[in-house]
């Protein structure tokens, strides 16, 4: 639900106010914590380190630290100039490299996806390739939010990242740009075959997949194929309403569960004009969250059939958490599991039909194999 310009929500699933209670599994701990010897640090520090502090440095230092604590890469504290950049990202509106970052269970910076057509695909950087340095500094003990921010800046300058890809370390610079692009765009194919390409799930998703499935009607395509490939995620309202196109009002999306409580199951809310018409979903490696939850509700119900390769693996679900200084806590808040009932974190989803990338630039082996699969169906 991360872009990179550099960090998207993709790699995250829900956003509003969380309504504090309920299911915790963490009732045993303090409301208050003790914190005095955070106290004695703090004085240790200002009587002691040789340079200059603020209050406001050292205090984000510690909320960053609380949600750091936990060793849940997705937990993050933004302070509110960052909750601001996040809140323009997930618009698809920013300035970077136009990648998707996550960490990895050794906690290293890895890419999730790169935005298609970004300055971060045309530089060659694939899901899981290991960002070890950025401009010369190591990532090591960096969140993915301190990444992301060494990696942002003005459109036209460079940032050089040094990448591990299949243990193969080499730099690679790469030019920034301003990014605004539509989460969903869409065209007919020869054969009459309608092509929808869903880059994130985002705000405008929901208004523009009616326009799509509306312009797919009227077309009166004979299947459809839905390119969620290197779709980092965004938005559980977004999954929902671009799932609803397809299924019939009512039928599971994804539930939410907390160990053994189910927090909420989300359905489709009406709309699935779609619902018949033989459809392709296309996914990858970069293809996670909410692209997940899509595909496997979609494939679940019988109403898609999944091509490509293995999908990312992200199964659980983050809330923003508004706070009164204009911060933002983003917390894992709890599982996700689809229509079938599985769970897919570090699983991810594997097709129906198991198609790789073809070592033919030019030759999308995965489109030409969902044009096939439709042409007989």
């Amino acid at each position: 639900m991360l872009l990179i310009g550099v960090y998207f929500l993709g790699v995250n699933v829900g956003n509003g106010n969380l309504a504090f209670g309920g299911s915790s599994l963490n009732s045993n701990l303090p409301n208050v914590l003790n914190y005095s010897t955070v106290n004695q640090e703090y004085r240790a520090l200002i009587d002691n380190y040789d340079g200059k502090l603020s209050s406001t440095q050292l205090l984000n230092g510690i909320k960053h630290g609380l949600a750091n604590a936990v060793g849940d890469p997705y937990t993050e504290y933004f302070t509110a100039k960052e909750a601001k950049q996040f809140n323009s990202e997930l618009n698809n509106s920013f300035s970077g490299i136009g990648a998707e970052l996550s960490a990895n269970s050794q906690k290293e910076i890895i890419i999730m996806a790169p935005l298609k057509g970004s300055p971060a695909s045309k530089a060659g950087l694939q899901p899981n390739d290991i960002i070890a340095d950025i401009n010369g500094n190591s990532t090591a003990g960096m969140t993915v939010t301190q990444a992301a921010d060494k990696i942002r800046g003005k459109a036209g300058t460079k940032v050089t990242l040094t990448i591990i890809h299949n243990k193969k370390q080499y730099d690679v610079v790469i030019t920034r740009a301003t990014i605004t692009v539509p989460s969903v765009s869409y065209k007919i194919l020869s054969g009459n075959i309608g092509y929808i390409s869903i880059i994130t799930f985002a705000n405008d998703t929901a208004n523009l997949i009616q326009k799509a499935a509306n312009s797919m009607v009227s077309h009166h395509v004979k299947g459809i194929i839905l390119d969620l490939r290197d779709n980092p995620g965004g938005l559980v309202s977004a999954a929902v309403a671009v799932s609803s196109e397809w299924l019939r009002p009512g039928q599971e999306v994804m539930q939410e569960r907390r160990g053994n409580t189910v927090l909420q199951t989300y359905t489709a809310t009406g709309g699935d004009i779609l619902h018949g018409i033989p459809t392709v979903v296309l996914v990858d490696g970069g293809s996670a969250s909410a692209s997940e939850i899509t595909a496997g509700a979609l494939h679940d119900h019988h109403d898609a059939y999944l091509i490509g390769t293995k999908t990312f693996g992200k199964g659980i679900v983050q809330q923003l958490i508004n706070l009164n200084d204009g911060s933002v806590l983003k917390v894992t808040i709890a599982s996700w599991y689809r229509p079938d009932g599985k769970n897919i974190e570090h699983k991810g989803i594997i097709p129906d039909e198991v198609v790789k990338l073809g070592n033919n630039a030019t030759t999308d082996t995965q489109l030409q194999a969902a044009e096939k699969y439709l042409a007989s169906h």
